[in-house]
């Protein structure tokens, strides 16, 4: 059986052709799936006629204007797509320690590392406790660029860390005390 019988179905008119056969098995195919809207009511609708639920529905082509319908960059859609499922504070917090250099300045970056942002709270690593210093007098100024890079109250406060010291605890087991520094004279 080709198309255009089984659009016609066992009806005795005439045989439908063009448009009129490509809007039948839409319709039919509409119908199979339970939408229930036809192209004729989608056609007369689209010309500010009424529908059937009688209200007026817009016109089918875009405008001059900037529309829903128009396309849409890929920066702007993932950024509306995170607002409605409540993913900004985690973006903002990923946009912090993915574009850390960008953010703070390639002199910064080369001497301190972040290693976590939770609840506002931007913890970094200095390199060294001269660093760690310094880091601490610009502690206003490298949250306001991160603020202007990432947006207000991303991060409220920077918790700076100095290099870690070497540690004398070797394994799991071990005793309390002094360890082996009291053994050397």
């Amino acid at each position: 059986m080709s198309e255009s019988e089984s659009a016609q179905g066992n009806s005795a008119e005439a045989p439908l052709r063009g448009i009129d056969l490509v809007r039948k098995v839409l319709d039919d195919a509409r119908s199979r799936a339970g939408t229930g809207a036809s192209v004729t009511n989608r056609q007369a609708s689209s010309h500010g006629q009424r529908g059937t639920k009688g209200r007026s529905l817009r016109r089918s082509w875009s405008g001059a204007r900037p529309d829903d319908r128009d396309p849409q960059l890929l920066g702007q859609l993932a950024g509306s797509i995170a607002k409605r499922r409540g993913w900004t504070d985690k973006v903002a917090a990923g946009a912090v320690l993915g574009r850390w250099e960008t953010v703070v300045g390639s002199d910064i970056a080369c001497h301190a590392e972040p290693r976590s942002l939770e609840h506002g709270i931007l913890t970094v690593q200095a390199e060294s406790t001269a660093w760690a210093t310094q880091l601490r007098y610009m502690q206003s100024q490298i949250i306001a660029r991160i603020a202007a890079a990432v947006g207000h109250g991303v991060v409220t406060k920077l918790r700076i860390l100095g290099p870690a010291a070497p540690s004398w605890r070797k394994g799991e087991l071990h005793v309390r005390g002094r360890g082996p520094r009291d053994t050397y004279g």
